[in-house]
């Protein structure tokens, strides 16, 4: 069994170089004692903050700072480009009408990075 996610997790990308916080917006409506996520918590810049420095040759500024710099490899300041929800999620528990976010469940930057929760947030609640 997985744990439940919840606002406060701690999350890495394969291309960050820092961990990141997950912000949860207490839209859900499931609240204990942190908001609780569920797969649609996945806006950049609004849940799923920046990494630090983005080490991805497959993100365009990364790859136009090292070519300015003779190939050099040049990192740049992490903006998390996610198009997809979280997979696969919990889906036979429901946050707003969506699968809850556990901690097994991965999301795919656009550069190519793979977000991945360390720590929920919480230790007490378990998910299938």
């Amino acid at each position: 069994m997985g744990q439940l996610v919840c606002g406060g997790a701690t999350m890495q990308c394969s291309f960050g170089v820092a961990p990141s916080t997950l912000n949860v917006l207490p839209a859900n409506g499931v609240v204990t004692s942190l908001p609780i996520a569920n797969i649609m918590d996945n806006k950049p810049l609004v849940n799923i903050l920046p990494f630090g420095m983005c080490n991805s040759m497959a993100n365009p500024v990364v790859a136009a700072a090292t070519a300015a710099k003779l190939g050099v490899f040049t990192p740049q300041p992490c903006v998390p480009a996610v198009a997809a929800p979280w997979a696969p999620g919990s889906p036979t528990v429901l946050v707003a009408n969506m699968p809850a976010l556990n901690n097994s469940s991965k999301c795919m930057c656009n550069w190519g990075g793979v977000i991945s929760i360390v720590y929920p947030g919480q230790v007490t609640i378990q998910v299938p």
